[in-house]
């Protein structure tokens, strides 16, 4: 395996890890107004994602730098032709890392419901235009000679992207239903497992038809394993989560989660953005790849951070690993922000 697959691979799983962690925090954003009731249980949701949601986004920032010194022209062709929904995407999450920290700011409760607005959108908006944005890096785009994108930010609106934005909509706020669900006490709990039902349901059909589409224009053996493997998962996660075992529905969704970005990885290589107006014009982990010495300088950088890196994160987690309620919010303190 030459060095440009390992960082295919590499950048692969940083994506998949991505979506993994950032899925369940998209989802508890978006549940502050489909599930909680009050100020107190949205203050619980919060605090559920506190500790983790910045760190979440390690991972994107990672795969993102990856991909710029990995493969300097996929990282060129993708942020200069999917520039509008990526600035829609950073806005989003400029302003939901923002509200976070500013809603216990003051004690007005217009304030506080301002931010708490704020958080639901800049949730719900990434976890639908990254679907969409990785329909189009799977389905592919119009590429030119030259390797540039030559097509409008309408061609991306595509009924495939768009059922792509759909699914990691619906996967994700299952993700974050049964992650709640885990991580809190008492009625809002019960409720959680409620919602992660119908959700799930919405979502193992969504998920299901992009799937099948997916494999049946560009997979291939592997790729349809990881269908297989997505699909049981979801179904497993739904029964688990109908059972009571929130731990297994959890584990179960996440590697709902990581089956099918994988899926999409392995029907994507060898390219790394295929082009729709030719073949030959496809960007590949050939053409698009940093020199042999960049990467393999990269590879030694990444075996001796990722460790680290994964142990702290790991360690942050262990830490804030027990549940919450609203009996934990104190009074005086219902409306303020997570720490």
């Amino acid at each position: 395996m030459e060095l440009h697959d390992v960082w295919f691979v590499l950048i692969a799983v940083l994506w998949t890890g991505y979506f993994f962690l950032e899925g369940f925090d998209f989802g508890v954003g978006i549940l502050t107004k489909l599930l909680a009731r009050d100020r107190p249980e949205r203050r619980v949701l919060i605090n559920t994602i506190g500790p983790v949601w910045d760190g979440n986004e390690v991972w994107l920032l990672t795969a993102g730098g990856a991909t710029f010194a990995a493969f300097p022209e996929w990282y060129a062709t993708l942020f200069s032709g999917f520039y509008l929904p990526l600035l829609v995407i950073l806005v989003c999450l400029i302003v939901r890392g923002v509200a976070f920290e500013y809603r216990a700011k003051r004690p007005e409760e217009k304030w506080q419901r301002n931010w708490e607005t704020a958080i639901f959108w800049t949730s719900l908006l990434p976890a639908f235009l990254w679907g969409v944005a990785f329909g189009n890096i799977v389905r592919g785009v119009k590429i030119d000679q030259h390797f540039e994108y030559v097509g409008t930010v309408w061609d991306l609106l595509n009924p495939y992207a768009l059922l792509g934005g759909l699914v990691t909509l619906t996967l994700f706020t299952f993700h974050g239903a049964v992650f709640t669900a885990l991580k809190t006490v008492g009625d809002i709990r019960v409720r959680a497992r409620k919602l992660a039902r119908w959700v799930g349901l919405v979502a193992a059909v969504v998920a299901l038809a992009f799937l099948l589409w997916t494999q049946a224009d560009s997979g291939d053996g592997k790729s349809l394993v990881a269908l297989v493997v997505a699909v049981v998962a979801l179904v497993a996660a739904l029964v688990a989560n109908q059972a009571g075992r929130e731990g297994w529905a959890f584990a179960l969704s996440g590697v709902t989660i990581v089956a099918a970005v994988a899926m999409l990885f392995l029907s994507l290589f060898p390219n790394v953005m295929p082009s729709t107006l030719n073949g030959d014009w496809s960007l590949t982990v050939t053409n698009a790849s940093s020199s042999p010495y960049t990467l393999k300088i990269m590879t030694w950088l990444a075996a001796i951070a990722t460790p680290l890196v994964l142990l702290y994160q790991g360690w942050t987690y262990w830490v804030f690993r027990k549940r919450i309620g609203t009996q934990h919010i104190a009074p005086e303190a219902a409306a303020g922000a997570a720490h």
